[in-house]
């Protein structure tokens, strides 16, 4: 269960592996050296991947598992520290140097097309990604895949994930009762709740704050302690584009409704309800004020509860309470969660690759894996013991691609509930049902988090109704970044970012918003929208 990064992004569908496929293409190897073929890629060390006695990144029984099953040994070009991978990742590019395969974002993915340095996927893919595969990829329609097509190329492989991951607030119940508060269903009540935590400190620490903010609070990377849930309660998006009523698109950021949402959080901080020390700190600093109970409120993914399990759990007891919440509104409209394509990152071949056709077998085993393991193929989860150990070894897996979809919200609360893993459904599901049951039975109160996740009550159990009734936003555009976006986004999202803090710090008049967004429009906003539409038109 990984915390770090783009959150959950890929382990809500851990591991599995071959077995049961019936595609005669993916084949298992014959222990024959002469049948290997050999891929090479780049990968990132994280923290919370940790080996086996004797195992590192060229020896380990995930890479086992793939040159034993289906014929591929994977072999590391180099290896960076998840903090200084990205950067690496751009030296590689400018350098030429690539792998074999690697993942990158979707700018790199239309720079590395142009440069010509990457192979088109088209025939590669159609000939040996099996049916399953090919299914997979396509739940969701061909969305994610159109994001990866250049002039109807093939360029990359999505590493598609659940687009439908909601963000919600998460707060401390025990002082909600304890203080005689309402549960959250407005930004009033919100506000009344922070402004409470802070004057009663319930906590009784050295200095209270009403919610949990860190730096770079709007990024999508942002899982917890980030601020892009509060914004979607004053129906306010970050960097989305959205239907402006007459027929195009136009882009969140420099709506009136965004300079309503700072006007708040400027009025919370100075109330005192922010730390003013927030914009230097990382969710895992910021979040030290959760752990000792400073604060009692945040944001965050469903995933947040595995974070919040650093203060909640002592000892071998549960020592702070949470609820989890949908993302209270303003007003009487529905608070729509904003959400993205699903996809960000993508698997590129490099042109020099000898043996392409090693990365879509296993692109193949990794989908098996997914979709209907065998008890063997838990090593490619687990290690070579298959016993779960918080080891996160599925990390070791090259190329992943997660679910476009899942019912997790209709079936674990449920399951947990009535205690009937008879309805679980998959590889996933099961997971998060046993460790679940730990914590109901009491074997393993460590399991609180996962509870807090997808029990009774939990964050996926809002899943449903929010999706019924189509509360969310999703970005329209899903185009290769344009050339003026491909060129100034990063500066306009620079130069937001930097305004948005100095605003909610009251630092500069809330009035400097509309001061943005001219500059906005003359950094590259306005062509931006122009090349936006220009392509949205051209689907109609």
């Amino acid at each position: 269960m990984a915390i770090s990064g783009c959150g959950f992004k890929s382990s809500s569908e851990p591991n599995q592996q071959l077995g049961n496929s019936k595609d005669p293409i993916q084949t298992t190897g014959t222990g024959n050296s002469d049948d290997i073929i050999e891929v090479s890629t780049v990968s990132p060390s994280d923290p919370y991947l940790k080996f086996d006695e004797g195992e590192d990144f060229d020896k380990n029984s995930v890479y086992d598992a793939y040159e034993q099953d289906i014929g591929v040994k994977i072999t590391n070009k180099w290896i960076a520290d998840v903090s200084q991978f990205k950067e690496r990742v751009k030296i590689a590019i400018a350098s030429n140097d690539l792998p074999d395969f690697l993942l990158v974002n979707a700018s790199q993915l239309k720079e590395l097309t142009e440069a010509d340095m990457i192979m088109d996927l088209t025939e590669i893919y159609d000939q040996h990604a099996t049916e399953e595969t090919k299914k997979f990829l396509t739940v969701d329609g061909g969305m994610q895949m159109k994001t990866a097509m250049f002039d109807g190329k093939m360029m990359g492989i999505p590493s598609s994930y659940n687009p439908f991951n909601y963000q919600f607030l998460f707060v401390r119940t025990d002082w909600l009762k304890e203080l005689g508060l309402p549960e959250p269903k407005t930004m009033d009540d919100l506000i009344e709740i922070a402004e409470a935590f802070k004057a009663k400190n319930p906590g009784g620490t050295k200095q209270a704050y009403g919610i949990s903010v860190s730096k770079n609070p709007f990024s999508t990377e942002t899982g917890v302690t980030g601020l892009r849930a509060f914004l979607n309660g004053y129906h306010a998006y970050e960097n989305t584009w959205m239907e402006d009523g007459n027929g195009g698109l136009m882009n969140s950021d420099i709506q009136p409704e965004m300079k309503q949402a700072l006007a708040a959080l400027q009025d919370m901080f100075k109330k005192g309800l922010i730390d003013p020390e927030f914009a230097v700190k990382d969710s895992e600093k910021a979040a030290e004020l959760i752990y000792d109970g400073s604060i009692g409120m945040v944001f965050g993914a469903s995933w947040t509860p595995a974070q919040l399990a650093k203060g909640a759990v002592k000892d071998g007891k549960v020592v702070q309470e949470w609820g989890v919440y949908p993302i209270p509104s303003v007003d009487a409209s529905p608070t729509l969660n904003q959400i993205g394509l699903g996809v960000d990152e993508y698997y590129v071949i490099s042109k020099k690759a000898k043996h392409p056709e090693g990365v879509i077998k296993l692109l193949n085993q990794y989908i098996v894996t997914q979709s209907h393991p065998t008890e063997e193929q838990k090593v490619y989860e687990y290690g070579k013991d298959r016993v779960e150990k918080g080891a996160n070894y599925w990390l070791l897996n090259p190329l992943r691609v997660g679910r476009q979809i899942d019912n997790n919200g209709e079936i674990l609360p449920k399951a947990i509930e009535t205690k009937d893993a008879s309805i679980l459904e998959t590889k996933d599901q099961k997971t998060r049902y046993e460790r679940a049951m730990k914590y109901v039975d009491g074997s393993d109160i460590n399991m609180w988090w996962e509870y807090l996740i997808s029990g009774p009550n939990g964050a996926v159990s809002h899943n449903p109704k929010i999706q019924q009734n189509k509360q969310y936003l999703q970005n329209k555009f899903y185009g290769a970044p344009t050339p003026t976006m491909a060129d100034r986004q990063e500066i306009l999202t620079k130069k937001r970012d930097e305004i948005f803090i100095k605003i909610i710090m009251n630092q500069v008049s809330v009035d400097e918003f509309d001061t943005f967004v001219e500059e906005w429009k003359k950094l590259g906003g306005d062509e931006i929208t122009k090349e936006v539409n220009e392509w949205y038109q051209s689907l109609q």
